[in-house]
């Protein structure tokens, strides 16, 4: 299991529970930052935004984001997310799949350095 809270450049997350068949996070994204454009093998994620404000990239489309709004990620989708607020971006994440180890990331752009 992830350490419960874990900093990146972009903000933090906190994994809320993890379970064989499921992993739950609650992701925050500072204003202005946004995620790696990336994508999963083994795991399919639901977004929930619960505060701010932002941008899902979603295979080759780009949806804006407000709390209450939700989006399913599929396997092997690209997806990304921005936060184009004025305050923190917060979304629940949660993971379904087989494996949900961070390893299963395969980064295609980052504002880090870490592709």
């Amino acid at each position: 299991m992830d350490n419960n809270n874990c900093t990146r450049p972009w903000g933090f997350f906190e994994t809320l529970d993890e379970r064989d068949d499921h992993k739950l996070k609650r992701i925050t994204v500072y204003p202005g930052k946004r995620l790696s454009l990336q994508r999963h093998q083994r795991r399919s994620e639901h977004w929930y935004v619960v505060q701010g404000t932002g941008i899902i990239r979603l295979g080759n489309e780009d949806v804006a984001v407000c709390p209450g709004v939700s989006v399913d990620i599929q396997c092997g989708v690209l997806h990304r997310m921005e936060n184009t607020g004025s305050q923190d971006l917060i979304y629940i994440e949660v993971q379904t799949g087989d494996y949900f180890g961070e390893d299963d990331i395969e980064r295609i752009e980052d504002d880090y350095g870490r592709v």
